[in-house]
């Protein structure tokens, strides 16, 4: 037996068994929402299966070569089908928990079962200290391997789907390679490699038909035709285009819908900029689509538009995207609009200067990744970056549908030290939706209105901040860095709509 092939294979095994559990955790955020919750209990579920497969090998007596590449080759099945088949149960059943986690368990088995085997294979080969540090060793470079490539490589460039495929074919390989380098002592080797060739086949050809599939599943998770999907290292990108026009999602998640978005955008931009007193340098977090900055720039006083968003795949799908360039108005391509793309927290802290007008479009803080953006950590270092005079907005979730946490966003800006005005505004394709205007002391009114705004008017504006008593303040916590509690009102609060 060739002892470097066979460190090459735990290499592979260890690589693809982690890129598996990354697939289904990564799957399951999406599909699901809360990547910290899905990733903890995919991650200790395919942990604890892992443990039942080492155990599972001791009653493994006879033939552990030929168990060996069955398990290999069973590996490469499971594994590679993940995606697919989780996605397909997604889009046709009501089963998709049972299913996702009963996925993670038979990989996570399988998967445990390959490294005692693999070990009791080379034992006559290496001493036992040799033997388990160089396993080991390969085991956790695979591991290495899999997470550096799993979100800068392997997610962006091919896919959930694909990737899926794609290592179930490297384990089918593996298990084939096997057929020789063990031999020896495999019972039926030619058997067990027109499995492993059929196997390879099959992949390969669904690997070929990765792109189908993607439209397939996707077709039937939006009611809408899907123009446009990519993949970035942070999120799934999908427009889909219907009667009444076109809709971008993130994640599986509704960010606007092209007949509407005014009702979104003008409520965000224009109350701040008319109280701000001045309006030249402008700073909006987020907002990556270009639909805020196309607001904001509708000020002549206006000097400097400064857009942060953290991914480059949504500010270049707002220029290259011809419908969305049009519907932005071409914003994030005006002589005075800077586009940087970098994380938000990480701009603040590391820049100076201080800016007139801040507009915060984050993402609703639906995980912890974007909890952290609405916490009083985040909030203190936003009002060192707000002029004396000037004024900030914050998106803040519906105070219909998330009543509580709505007023959470507004109680964690009190407690940062601003001074705060709460309001709302109907829009159809969400429903009513909040907002959050502070400034360091009380504002006063500097500007009208611009013209050709399509929702907001003097009357529409006074009656943002009225409140009708099913959208009333809640007592909330504050949502701070450590407890992060505005997401856990969040996900309790929207799961009693979905």
């Amino acid at each position: 037996m060739n002892k470097t092939l066979l460190f090459l294979t735990v290499l592979v095994i260890a690589t693809c068994g982690l890129i598996y559990e990354l697939i289904v955790g990564t799957l399951a955020s999406y599909l699901l929402g809360d990547s910290i919750t899905q990733f903890s209990t995919v991650i200790g579920g395919y942990l604890f299966a892992m443990g039942i497969g080492s155990y599972l090998s001791r009653f493994v007596e006879r033939g552990v070569a030929q168990r060996f590449v069955e398990i290999e080759l069973a590996v490469a099945l499971f594994g590679g089908l993940c995606a697919p088949m989780l996605f397909l149960t997604f889009t046709l059943t009501s089963v998709f928990p049972v299913v996702l986690y009963g996925t993670v368990l038979l990989i996570g088995t399988l998967v445990g079962l390959e490294i005692p085997l693999l070990l009791r294979i080379l034992q006559d080969q290496l001493k036992f200290k040799d033997l388990v540090s160089q396993v080991l060793t390969f085991d956790y470079l695979g591991a290495l391997a899999a997470s550096v490539a799993f979100p800068l490589l392997l997610v962006p460039k091919l896919g959930l789907v694909r990737t899926s495929l794609l290592f179930g074919l490297l384990n089918a390989a593996v298990g084939l390679w096997s057929t020789w380098l063990l031999a020896p002592v495999l019972a039926n080797p030619l058997r067990l490699r027109i499995k492993a060739v059929l196997l390879c086949m099959g992949l390969l050809v669904c690997f070929a038909m990765g792109d189908r599939l993607n439209t397939f599943y996707e077709d039937q998770l939006y009611a809408d035709e899907v123009v446009h999907a990519s993949s970035s290292p942070y999120q799934r990108i999908i427009v889909t285009r219907g009667k009444r026009g076109f809709s971008l999602f993130l994640n599986g998640n509704l960010q606007f819908a092209s007949i509407d978005e005014y009702r979104y955008h003008e409520p965000l931009v224009h109350p701040a900029m008319g109280r701000a007193r001045k309006v030249e340098h402008v700073l909006i977090l987020g907002g990556g689509d270009g639909l805020a900055a196309r607001e904001v720039l509708r000020y002549p006083e206006v000097k400097s538009v400064t857009l942060v968003d953290l991914d480059p795949a949504i500010t270049q799908l707002a220029t290259g995207y011809k419908e969305l360039a049009v519907l932005n108005g071409h914003a994030l391509t005006h002589p005075k609009v800077r586009v940087i793309n970098t994380d938000a927290m990480q701009f603040l802290t590391e820049g100076t200067g201080t800016w007139d007008v801040v507009v915060v479009d984050f993402p609703d803080p639906n995980n912890f990744a974007l909890g952290k953006l609405y916490t009083t950590g985040f909030y203190k270092i936003l009002k060192k970056r707000l002029a004396p005079d000037g004024v900030a907005v914050i998106q803040s979730t519906s105070p219909l549908f998330a009543r509580r946490s709505f007023w959470c966003v507004e109680t964690t800006l009190k407690a940062a030290g601003f001074w705060t005005q709460p309001y709302h505004a109907l829009v159809p394709s969400f429903g009513e939706w909040g907002y959050v205007m502070v400034a360091l002391e009380p504002p006063g009114r500097h500007r009208p209105l611009p013209e050709g705004l399509l929702f907001l008017d003097e009357h529409t504006l006074e009656a943002l901040t009225r409140f009708p008593p099913d959208m009333a303040p809640l007592p909330a916590e504050v949502n701070r860095l450590n407890n992060q509690v505005l997401v856990h009102y969040y996900e309790e609060e929207w799961r009693r709509w979905n």
